[in-house]
């Protein structure tokens, strides 16, 4: 799988960032349009797609609860463990890839400052599961940023060669990183444009880990069996703190990262332990 992933990412072009920046520059241009490049105007003008798409999706709290949870990077890279062993160069990517996004949410949330749905809204008029956010750090979503980050680097790194399975490869993993980013909208955290903005942005991240993987050696010790023992130590600190979470609010998807970790810290030690 190892091989796979290192040729899949070798016949990857720099032109593939040409469409997100296309995509940033159309919303953009439409915000002009529409007069709603200021905080208000950007908010009212999606009052309305707001609205809809959080009381379609806030039909279904339990599944968006669940769902929303992958955006949240000890979910995701708990699914993932196990590419440590299999397929280190994926990691090799995601490590660059989700240090960019956290540059990308770090810097732009704050330089918008855009207040959350629930510090605009009535909030008696839409559907909020969870921990009602109504904080000013609104755009980009940061859990669109990472579900996006992760969905990129997998959709390159496992991409199949003939052009119908890759057609519907893409389609499924884009549709995963829609369901996911778009759950932040019915659990009433975000606007539709802010998981957008944070999907192009994930996007752009996970192209930026790849590249930087490929043309630079800066994390080729993680498929190194020396280093095993800072990801078994990782494993246990996740599994401590997914516990904790598990305790708390008890969902699914806690319990299936939680699998996920144990069956890669199983096979870690006893890979390790052979070395």
């Amino acid at each position: 799988m190892n091989t796979l992933v290192t040729n899949n990412y070798a016949r990857l072009s720099s032109i593939l960032f040409l469409f997100p920046l296309i995509l940033l520059t159309a919303i953009i241009l439409f915000l002009y349009s529409q007069g709603a490049l200021s905080v208000d105007g950007y908010t009212h003008i999606q009052k309305d797609c707001f609205l809809l798409i959080n009381h379609r999706l806030g039909q279904y709290p339990t599944l968006q609860f669940n769902l929303t949870q992958i955006g949240d990077a000890l979910i995701s890279l708990s699914l993932l463990s196990i590419f440590i062993i299999y397929a280190p160069r994926i990691w090799e990517a995601l490590l660059p890839g989700l240090l960019v996004s956290l540059l990308f949410s770090s810097l732009l949330k704050p330089l918008f400052a855009v207040p959350r749905p629930a510090a605009v809204f009535d909030t008696t008029s839409f559907i909020i599961v969870g921990k009602k956010l109504s904080g000013f750090n609104s755009t980009p979503s940061g859990h669109s940023i990472t579900i996006f980050t992760v969905l990129a680097v997998l959709l390159f790194a496992l991409a199949p060669q003939k052009l119908n399975n890759k057609i519907i490869w893409f389609f499924l993993a884009g549709s995963i990183g829609l369901l996911v980013a778009f759950s932040r909208v019915g659990v009433g955290a975000h606007y539709p444009l802010d998981v957008i903005t944070g999907g192009i942005a994930g996007y752009i991240s996970g192209l930026i880990g790849i590249f930087t993987s490929r043309n630079y050696k800066i994390f080729t010790w993680v498929g190194n069996k020396k280093c095993y023992p800072v990801f078994i130590l990782a494993f246990l600190i996740g599994g401590a703190v997914l516990i904790g979470k598990i305790i708390n609010e008890n969902l699914i998807i806690f319990y299936l990262a939680l699998a996920c970790l144990l069956v890669s810290l199983y096979k870690t030690i006893t890979i390790y332990a052979k070395k």
